[in-house]
């Protein structure tokens, strides 16, 4: 068990098991804020601005028939690290995978379920990607983030990662038409601590 903000939570590897609450985890978040992206002739932009009334994001279900449950140590470049409550329930998942040509850990999907936000399970799931990290030798964590989702960008940056990237095309098509990706990462701290 691992104390986070004085609540017990256990950080492990996903299991068969846990495949159905982690895609019933409630992803959905509000925001009064989101970032405005400017594309200019040498780079990008980002301003913080205000919304009103608060932007409500629900994302949509990602259609995929694998069947494959989540990540397990099948595959040695991919994990899904859990959190579960005291209570048994999933608090929050995070899916990674490592790619080996160029040493770098993806952080595919981190989602902490609205009742245990801001109580340090997101920060205790990176923790555990970021010790994969170490382990599979990658040289920087990246990610994918919309341009709305302010409470997560902030979380990250807090987490020290900083923008790297933009694609203002990804979301095109899809229910997220109109906003824009953000990539952000982070040098992987290595050598361990204490190594």
């Amino acid at each position: 068990m691992t104390t986070v903000d004085d609540k017990d939570y256990e950080f492990r590897a996903a299991r068969p098991e846990d495949t159905e609450a982690i895609e019933a985890l409630d992803g959905s978040f509000t925001t009064r804020t989101i970032f405005r992206v400017a594309v200019t002739e040498d780079g990008f932009a980002l301003q913080e601005i205000p919304v009103d009334p608060p932007l409500h994001k629900v994302f949509p279900t990602e259609d995929t028939d694998d069947g494959d449950g989540p990540a397990t140590e099948e595959d040695p470049n991919i994990r899904t690290f859990v959190a579960v409550g005291t209570d048994g329930c999933l608090a929050g998942f995070a899916t990674v995978s490592y790619a080996p040509w160029n040493q770098r850990l993806t952080i595919e999907d981190i989602e902490v379920a609205p009742a245990h936000r801001g109580q340090g399970v997101g920060r205790g799931l990176m923790g555990h990607a970021v010790e994969f990290a170490r382990e599979r030798g990658a040289g920087h964590i990246w990610l994918e983030v919309t341009n709305v989702n302010a409470p997560a960008i902030h979380a990250y940056r807090r987490m020290g990662f900083t923008f790297c990237g933009l694609d203002t095309a990804l979301y095109d098509g899809t229910p997220s038409s109109g906003e824009q990706a953000l990539y952000m990462s982070m040098p992987c701290p290595w050598p361990p601590a204490g190594g």
